[in-house]
């Protein structure tokens, strides 16, 4: 490709003057470090530039640094989760401009293959596409990150919207919405929610613009289930630990079980529990990434004529989900629990992965 096939069709009046900057590497086996990297610079026509403003820590970027996500490439600076600036942006793209606020997409996707068309972008067949960033190619936890396919993958972020309100516009709020739509919620039915952690109450949020009639979240941990009971995510709440979850799903639902099962823990038993409080032809929408094979118990349920959707998020309702935002029927604000800087981060991973200090999310200023 000619440096001509490259060229800007915008200019930001303050692009970065120095060559490096700081960002999260990857290194492989559990390794994690904060380094000095190039600063990122258009490649084709159809990239942007963006200057990070504010990351997170997501529970998938734990799953790379545990091995469980065998496309994850060492070397690669992590993150998928965070919005910017834009700074630069190729000839090609016509959606946003230098100074842009945006919320970044998990995602990268061409827009044009078979996927693509029918709005599976998580499968987008481009050597880039679906889930790269902070994946298989670098990502958002630095100073600056280049967006592949940007006009798929950036969507501006309106005024009134605060960063730290769009933060978890492309990940985990996609991520709810997706499963939220996938699981058939019909209004006055039940929905049960299996975890309670950052995606799960993100997907509790979405799943009551569909209006159920009960919402069950289930989790391990009594502190999470008592917030989405406070900020009525929930209308029930069930802990493993000191009840018999199948026994109250029945209570609750006249013998019949939950009709629309989220399955957003990705625990030991997690998997079994989605199937067995679903009642007879249900949908069991599995959203988590486990780190060890399922087993499909097929001659155990045989008879309940069960529907299983699985993922990942085809993350294509950025626009949608700030619509909502600003209008102020989602609002993630109850997720932040820390704040820090990036200089501070690897402190952060270590907090987070542990889930200590009552963490839920980090906002991160770069």
């Amino acid at each position: 490709m000619s440096q001509n096939q490259v060229s800007q069709n915008h200019t930001s009046q303050d692009l970065p003057h120095k060559e490096t900057m700081k960002a999260v590497v990857y290194e492989g086996n559990g390794i994690l470090r904060l380094e000095e990297r190039p600063i990122p610079h258009l490649m084709t026509p159809r990239d942007a530039v963006v200057r990070v403003t504010l990351t997170t820590i997501c529970s998938s970027d734990i799953h790379i640094l545990h091995g469980a996500v065998p496309r994850a490439v060492p070397g690669t600076i992590l993150g998928h989760e965070f919005v910017g600036i834009v700074e630069e942006a190729g000839s090609e793209v016509t959606r946003v401009k230098p100074g842009d606020r945006v919320a970044v997409n998990v995602e990268t996707f061409c827009g044009e293959c078979f996927y693509c068309q029918r709005g599976y972008v998580n499968n987008c067949t481009d050597e880039h596409g679906g889930w790269a960033l902070g994946c298989r190619i670098d990502g958002g936890q630095s100073e600056y990150v280049r967006i592949p396919f940007a006009d798929n993958g950036l969507t501006p972020i309106p005024d009134s919207v605060t960063d730290e309100a769009a933060l978890f516009t492309g990940d985990i709020l996609s991520t709810g919405y997706w499963g939220a739509g996938l699981a058939e919620i019909g209004e006055g039915g039940t929905a049960a929610v299996i975890g309670a952690g950052p995606t799960g109450l993100c997907t509790m949020m979405c799943a009551r613009l569909y209006h159920p009639g009960k919402l069950i979240a289930i989790d391990t941990s009594q502190e999470r289930l008592e917030l989405a009971k406070r900020r009525g995510l929930a209308d029930y709440t069930l802990n493993p630990r000191n009840e018999n979850v199948l026994e109250r799903v029945l209570e609750l639902t006249s013998g019949r079980g939950a009709d629309s099962v989220l399955e957003v823990a990705g625990g030991k038993d997690t998997f079994q529990m989605a199937w067995q409080i679903a009642r007879p032809n249900a949908v069991v929408c599995v959203v988590a990434l486990y780190e060890e094979p399922q087993v499909l118990p097929l001659p155990a349920m045989y008879g309940k004529n069960l529907i299983f959707k699985t993922g990942g998020v085809d993350a294509n309702s950025c626009s949608e989900i700030l619509k909502l935002i600003e209008e102020g029927k989602l609002d993630t604000g109850c997720l932040i629990t820390h704040r820090t800087d990036l200089a501070h981060i690897l402190e952060a991973y270590e907090i987070f992965e542990k889930q200590a200090d009552h963490v839920i999310k980090y906002a991160i200023t770069i």
